[in-house]
């Protein structure tokens, strides 16, 4: 992304799209009762709060009443069904994960096998985004954690330590590509999930093959164990190599998410919050509930002179139901360069001037 003079000017900058992550599937409902939803009622109930605090994008997973995270279909079906009603402008986002906690004591985490996940494009309704990973990588997420962040949680037990610290994503390029085929012919858009620049590379390849005629939005997801860190430095590389026609939010975990945020929202970037990210207020004196993140950013933003996005305007900034019709209008609409025609010599740029 090319910061020129003015990029840093709120009113040359797009609305602020907050995406929030309420549902938390890594934890119990026991480590922070107050704020992790269990019902349909209740999920349904915190995705309303979570919209009226300013969040215009819903990170989707499910539970079950016994509030263990759900790997049913049909329960995925069943809360979509009733967020459409109470929250319809909201751009709902399925996490590709569906869902990673381990099922019994002592047992791995892990993700559903292949042919479960391509059924996240049968979803009916149908959401408005999928997450996606690209290549099978490790997602050790407590490895950034210090003990602070774990005391007093389910995180704390050795055995679910574990499980977490030993889980990998599955994401093999033929799964991959099928995987997006699916979700384009259903009308779901793709949203990439990065952990660092050889994941972004790929994404360009499958662009330029034309396996992956899609709008660039993606997530760059800083939170280490196989992961880029959040290091300003390893941020700045990222940034620099996504293009500018792409749409990019910036994710963490724990203490990290609030100063990362921060520099998403001066940088006209995206952020993501929730408990799924983050429990604990910056003190660590009390935990912090997903609302109170977003109003947290809300304000931050509007103190920068940045507003923060209507659903109306994050779909348009999202680009929500947009698809391409091969790699050349895919490669141009995201801002990379365009493909090498034979014969043709030295860098490559969509216009120039006569």
């Amino acid at each position: 992304m090319n910061f020129i003079d003015g990029s840093l000017w709120p009113e040359n900058q797009e609305q602020l799209v907050i995406t929030c992550a309420p549902y938390g599937p890594e934890w119990e409902p026991a480590d922070f009762p107050e704020d992790i939803p269990v019902t349909i009622k209740q999920q349904v109930q915190k995705a309303v709060d979570c919209y009226n605090a300013g969040a215009t994008v819903l990170h989707v997973h499910v539970r079950e009443d016994d509030g263990k995270g759900s790997k049913r279909l049909s329960k995925f079906n069943e809360l979509l069904g009733e967020l459409r009603v109470a929250v319809p402008d909201m751009i709902l986002q399925v996490g590709g994960s569906i869902s990673f906690a381990p099922e019994g004591e002592g047992e791995a985490a892990k993700w559903l096998s292949d042919d479960t996940r391509h059924m996240l494009a049968e979803l009916e309704p149908t959401p408005d985004q999928v997450t996606i990973a690209i290549n099978t990588n490790q997602m050790n997420v407590v490895e950034q954690m210090c003990e602070a962040d774990i005391a007093g949680t389910s995180l704390a037990d050795p055995a679910n330590y574990r499980a977490y610290r030993e889980m990998t994503i599955p994401a093999g390029p033929e799964w991959v590509e099928e995987h997006i085929r699916r979700l384009s012919a259903n009308g779901i858009q793709t949203h990439f999930q990065l952990v660092n620049n050889a994941q972004l590379d790929t994404v360009e390849r499958m662009m330029r093959r034309g396996v992956a005629n899609v709008p660039l939005i993606l997530t760059w997801v800083a939170i280490g164990g196989g992961f880029d860190a959040a290091n300003p430095y390893t941020m700045m590389n990222f940034i620099r190599q996504v293009p500018d026609g792409a749409v990019l939010t910036l994710e963490s975990s724990m203490l990290n998410v609030l100063p990362l945020n921060m520099m998403a929202i001066a940088m006209g970037l995206h952020v993501r919050c929730g408990i799924e990210d983050n429990i604990w207020q910056p003190d660590r004196k009390a935990k912090m509930s997903t609302v109170r993140q977003i109003e947290q950013l809300a304000r931050i933003s509007k103190d920068f002179g940045r507003e923060v996005a209507s659903a109306k305007e994050a779909r348009r900034i999202y680009r929500i139901g947009e698809f391409y019709a091969n790699a050349d209008e895919t490669l141009a609409k995201n801002g990379f360069a365009p493909n090498r025609r034979h014969g043709q010599r030295g860098f490559l740029q969509h216009a120039r001037a006569a």
